[in-house]
């Protein structure tokens, strides 16, 4: 599954898309880990967006929170969450090649964040690579109660509202199972990824502010 070679070597921003349109990606062993090496996994998680599941209790929380949503206002801050150890993670696989390399996607305009806020202080969040329609999602954090949760229902909701076809979640885990995400075999994910990044999406979206009921209306529509 993992092609295990340091590929620091001349990789920019700019390759890193191109293995993300050829369905690969980087990782490393963990923080402390200055190498990078691919990964190509035989089955890859997706949440299909027009079968997205938003649990009754969680769709009254995002409805009704006082928690505070918004996108790309501090990438910094959100891949600092995503690399904290936390009780299901001792360690973290973000180490410094990729804080840079995500970091230059996100000034390029292909990173994205969906930031969670308690008054100023960030709770929660995701971060995630667009290409055409696909959307790559790469981690995210709580401090908390739900404060993930709320950030990927406000996050489907863009997409939809974009027009994104692919939400791509690497793998699969028990957790995502109750949004609707599953595997795909690698030939039907190519398929998936082809189609999506021949096309636009329409960007915009992660700039705009959605109440939480918008946000539900438009994730489960």
């Amino acid at each position: 599954m993992a092609r295990r070679d340091n590929i620091l070597i001349g990789l920019t921003p700019e390759v890193l898309l191109k293995a993300y349109a050829c369905g690969i990606f980087p990782m490393a062993e963990d923080a402390d880990d200055p190498a990078l090496f691919w990964i190509d996994p035989p089955e890859r998680g997706i949440i299909p967006l027009d079968g997205f599941h938003i649990p009754s209790r969680l769709a009254r929380t995002v409805r009704t929170t006082g928690l505070t949503v918004a996108c790309d206002r501090d990438f910094s801050a959100v891949i600092d969450g995503c690399a904290e150890p936390g009780p299901q993670r001792a360690r973290t696989w973000i180490n410094a090649p990729i804080r840079k390399l995500y970091s230059g996607l996100f000034e390029i305009g292909h990173c994205h964040t969906v930031e969670v806020y308690d008054g100023d202080t960030l709770v929660g969040g995701l971060y995630g690579v667009s290409l055409g329609r696909a959307f790559f999602g790469e981690s995210m954090f709580h401090r908390a109660r739900d404060a993930s949760k709320i950030a990927l229902v406000h996050l489907v909701a863009r997409l939809k509202l974009g027009g994104f076809e692919l939400l791509d979640t690497q793998f699969l885990t028990e957790h995502l199972t109750t949004f609707g995400a599953a595997e795909v075999p690698q030939a039907r994910y190519g398929k998936l990824l082809a189609s999506a990044i021949r096309q636009s999406a329409n960007m915009s979206v992660f700039a705009r502010t959605l109440s939480g009921a918008e946000a539900v209306a438009l994730a489960r529509g």
